[in-house]
């Protein structure tokens, strides 16, 4: 994986880059000596190092099981429960994965508990009527309401489909050690369970059986992937100087941008498969560094489709903005554009190109052109789109946002903000235990 910031640190005083630089490395140490605010939940920090290979192997097992047994897996989770393997699911699969019945050699991964659609349910449990299908439900407390809404749906549904018995075969519960509802049921019931570390959370548990089941249900290699993040933990540690420091350079550049004005960093794809990617990182970092009336937006867009919707505001709008570029090196397949004998569409200069050099000097050119609107520019540089790179992106983001927090000021790893809503909503459906909250949101509607 390669880093260029050329056009990122051109917006910014030399003196300010090498303050923030000064500031990475201290905080750096900070998140690698564990007395930093959050400390409970860096578990992750050395998370891949960690992994055995009897681990995995333990994970594949299960894993293989599902597969043999179902047609469609449905992965129950919201968060960090579900983004981290959609992420990675979305980026190694065919494209259209969905329309390829025929022959098929993997079970359908798809996605519950993520919302409160009514419509999106009865569409999922429409689906699954006459299939195959077991589920993986994914809560440190199993009373998430979205997530446990829909496992109460779907384990319904699968008991008098399948049996309760064969149900039993097909439910795998990721949760806590000891405690929590889901852990209560599962240990009734006698699914097969892994665990949540107590000290990772969810945006950062995509490495733990929270990711690794699900992605390898789906068929792809977790061995390689966790091999990706393992080699990226080594090039981002302490031990290595902050001027070499992938993770320590992206979390200076983007903290000095910050300082100057720049409030939302817009994570920019030229591979469609990388969309869910982005929505992975809008998650780690929006509910990382959004707290204290600090943090910068985290946005995405998927060009070159959004630049015939958001290219004009990027180019021209507010310059509260930068830009952090995925590229991808080389793409998997080949598609030589041909030749036409009329050329009536003008595109005979294309012809004998490959369909990603057009790709990459769009890429380029809008790199430039944004540059030029006065956008900074983030490099990231991958090979390719597939696991060990993909495993290599996954670290480098998580081990630069906690760097990136810290240096913010705020702590990194909890998300009290969110438990806002959830009170909310409780008082409004009437929830025992919240009959004063109720009272008060009455008297305000």
């Amino acid at each position: 994986m390669k880093l260029n910031l050329k056009n990122a640190a051109s917006f910014v005083s030399p003196i300010t880059l090498q303050a923030t630089m000064a500031q990475t490395a201290a905080a750096n140490e900070l998140l690698e000596s564990g007395k930093g605010a959050g400390n409970d939940y860096i578990g992750w920090v050395h998370l891949p190092s960690s992994i055995t290979d009897a681990f995995l192997n333990e994970v594949q097992a299960v894993a293989d099981e599902l597969r043999k047994r179902c047609e469609v897996v449905v992965v129950a989770g919201i968060g960090g429960s579900y983004l981290g393997a959609k992420a990675v699911n979305d980026a190694l699969q065919h494209t259209f994965d969905a329309y390829q019945a025929k022959d098929r050699k993997d079970p359908y991964v798809v996605y519950a508990g993520n919302n409160i659609g009514e419509d999106y349910l009865a569409d999922l449990m429409e689906f699954l009527r006459g299939k195959e299908f077991g589920i993986i439900n994914i809560s440190k407390s199993g009373t998430t309401t979205e997530t446990a809404l829909a496992f109460r749906l779907l384990k319904t549904m699968l008991e008098k489909q399948s049996g309760k018995a064969e149900a039993q075969k097909r439910i795998v519960a990721v949760t806590d050690a000891k405690k929590g509802a889901l852990r209560s049921l599962a240990t009734k019931e006698g699914y097969k369970t892994f665990v949540i570390p107590d000290n990772v959370g969810g945006r950062f548990s995509v490495l733990t059986p929270v990711g690794l089941l699900p992605i390898a249900v789906a068929g792809h290699d977790i061995k390689a992937l966790v091999r990706g993040a393992q080699e990226m933990e080594k090039l981002t540690g302490t031990d290595v100087p902050a001027e070499n420091n992938l993770s320590a350079q992206y979390a200076a550049i983007r903290n000095a941008i910050y300082r100057f004005g720049k409030t939302t960093e817009i994570l920019v794809n030229f591979n469609p498969k990388l969309h869910f990617m982005a929505e992975w990182w809008k998650q780690l970092y929006g509910e990382s560094e959004g707290k204290d009336n600090k943090g910068i937006f985290p946005a995405s867009v998927d060009f070159t489709t959004d630049l015939h919707s958001m290219g004009q505001w990027i180019q021209e709008g507010q310059r509260t903005i930068f830009e952090t570029v995925i590229s991808v090196k080389n793409a998997s397949k080949s598609v030589v554009i041909p030749s036409d004998e009329e050329n009536l569409d003008g595109l005979n200069f294309l012809a004998g190109k490959r369909v990603d050099e057009v790709n990459k000097m769009a890429e380029l050119g809008t790199r430039l052109a944004h540059v030029d609107g006065g956008v900074p520019n983030i490099l990231i540089e991958i090979d390719k789109v597939d696991e060990y790179n993909i495993g290599q992106l996954i670290y480098f983001f998580e081990r630069a946002c906690g760097i990136s927090g810290y240096m913010l000021g705020v702590n990194p790893f909890n998300q009290p903000g969110v438990e806002a809503y959830k009170k909310n909503m409780f008082a409004l459906l009437n929830k025992p235990g919240y009959e004063a909250e109720s009272k008060a949101i009455q008297a305000r509607i």
